[in-house]
């Protein structure tokens, strides 16, 4: 999810931006406007309560929300991951929900965050507690300069998710995943190497390719491109100046918000693109977006690896994929190719681009509710 790169010399790589518009559904023109919520995301712990007056919940229901880090151990280092924990006060313990959000320049918890209240407020006979983390490199956390790959990203879920100081303190097959774009796919390929049991999984606009290998392809010319372009992203100094033209500037990150991340133009507000942009300015920002812009990220190389993933899960591993109406064409092309696929047990379609879950919430938790109720 980024800006579109368009290589224009045969000889000397070099790379414009361009975008493409998509139309938004016109059969649903809903406004969301994300509010971030007022904690400081480099407290040690926070517990904050708040309401909501959905029609769908309970009038009074006492929620809350924990931020705080946990410290990731990875290659003698100590790495600060950020995330949230919601929920809210029952007798009873609580059922497990992970929410990983989609790998890109600007991936955050706050995609998930509505989704995980409306879910978490529901009143029925369970009661469900949603983590939503931060991967290493992104969001707020921290973001060293390290060689970011797709199985140091799949090591990092895998260890979250089993570490005897887990923030998830899981019972056996006590967990649910809702992964969106390639944290769906990462998640799926760690549960077919058996690393992860999850007791389902759900894949919300699941891609694979990175933003240039899914325009230009993976030959050898075009990967001797991205890596001098990834080469020259985490360059000391000129690293930052094409980082800054390319990435971390509102101009770029309201383009791509309106042509692919969002359906709809009218739902990008500048509450977004402001914390966007602030986060393309942390420590490091530019290390893991370089990574995944140049395909280091993906974790397959083929629509036939992808579709091998989720069909490794058949009978296994409940699956639910969520389609997005208004992807971009390439993109869409990929979710399309698991309808009625091996090992996806459902496969729904709900309004958006490349985050519908966080374009429209209500309407994809809805879905996302509808899939707990039917594994339990």
């Amino acid at each position: 999810m980024t800006m579109a790169f368009s290589a224009i010399s045969s000889t000397t790589p070099s790379f414009t931006l361009s975008c493409k518009k998509h139309k938004s559904p016109s059969s649903h023109q809903v406004r969301v406007s994300l509010k971030p919520l007022s904690f400081s995301v480099k407290a040690s712990s926070t517990s904050i309560g708040y309401s909501s007056s959905s029609p769908s919940v309970a009038d009074k229901q006492s929620l809350t929300l924990k931020s705080n880090n946990w410290q990731w151990k990875f290659k003698n280092n100590s790495i600060n991951i950020y995330y949230e924990e919601h929920g809210r006060e029952s007798l009873e313990p609580p059922k497990n929900i992970l929410m990983i959000p989609t790998i890109s320049d600007v991936s955050t918890v706050e995609e998930w965050r509505s989704v995980a209240q409306d879910i978490v407020q529901r009143t029925s006979d369970v009661s469900w507690r949603a983590t939503i983390v931060d991967w290493p490199g992104l969001g707020y956390s921290d973001r060293p300069k390290m060689d970011y790959n797709a199985d140091v990203m799949e090591e990092f879920l895998v260890d979250f998710i089993n570490a005897p100081d887990s923030p998830l303190s899981l019972s056996e097959n006590d967990l649910v995943v809702f992964g969106g774009g390639h944290a769906a796919t990462i998640s799926v390929r760690a549960a077919k190497k058996g690393l992860v049991k999850p007791k389902a999984i759900a894949a919300v606009a699941p891609t694979w390719a990175g933003p240039l290998p899914i325009v230009f392809g993976r030959d050898s010319s075009m990967e001797t491109r991205y890596g001098l372009l990834r080469g020259t992203l985490r360059a000391p100094a000129v690293g930052w100046m094409m980082y800054n033209m390319l990435v971390s500037n509102e101009k770029s990150i309201e383009s791509q918000y309106k042509s692919h991340v969002y359906a709809n133009p009218d739902n990008v507000t500048a509450e977004i693109i402001n914390s966007r942009y602030a986060l393309t300015k942390r420590d490091g920002a530019r290390y893991a977006p370089a990574a995944f812009l140049t395909g280091l990220l993906d974790p397959v190389k083929s629509r036939e690896e992808f579709l091998d993933l989720f069909a490794s899960l058949d009978g296994k591993i409940p699956l639910l994929v969520v389609s997005a109406e208004g992807s971009p064409k390439r993109s869409k092309a990929e979710m399309e190719a698991l309808k009625g696929a091996k090992g996806v047990n459902k496969y729904v379609e709900v309004p958006g681009a490349l985050l519908p879950q966080e374009e429209y919430p209500t309407i994809v938790a809805q879905e996302l509710y509808k899939f707990l109720e039917e594994i339990l």
